[in-house]
């Protein structure tokens, strides 16, 4: 068995990370809210993740995609890490998961 992680155990291990990141004004992780829309792990080790924030005007903005690209590249086997940071789809309640929306008792 291999030491070095797989592309897809690197993945995993990203979006462990990334439930550990909360958007400050909602009290849910920024992976059940929706706000990551994909997470690619390419050959290299090198991960990109598209990412968008619940309004362009968040005042998280300016931290939250930091914050993401630090705590993705801490993830072991990961060499890089590109954030792509988009509106578009715009982010809606109903991009949250089962869990995020009991939460914040929206079911």
């Amino acid at each position: 068995m291999s030491d070095v992680a797989t592309e897809q155990e690197i993945k995993q291990g990203i979006i462990e990370v990334l439930k550990t990141v909360y958007d400050p004004e909602i009290p849910v992780n920024i992976y059940d809210l929706g706000l990551i829309y994909e997470i690619n792990v390419f050959p290299d080790r090198e991960a990109e993740i598209v990412m968008t924030l619940t309004s362009p005007n968040c005042p998280a903005a300016g931290t939250l995609p930091g914050e993401v690209e630090q705590k993705a590249k801490s993830v072991a086997g990961v060499k890089d890490v590109t954030i792509e940071l988009v509106f578009d789809p715009p982010w809606s309640q109903d991009m949250m998961s089962e869990e995020a929306k009991l939460e914040l008792g929206l079911l």
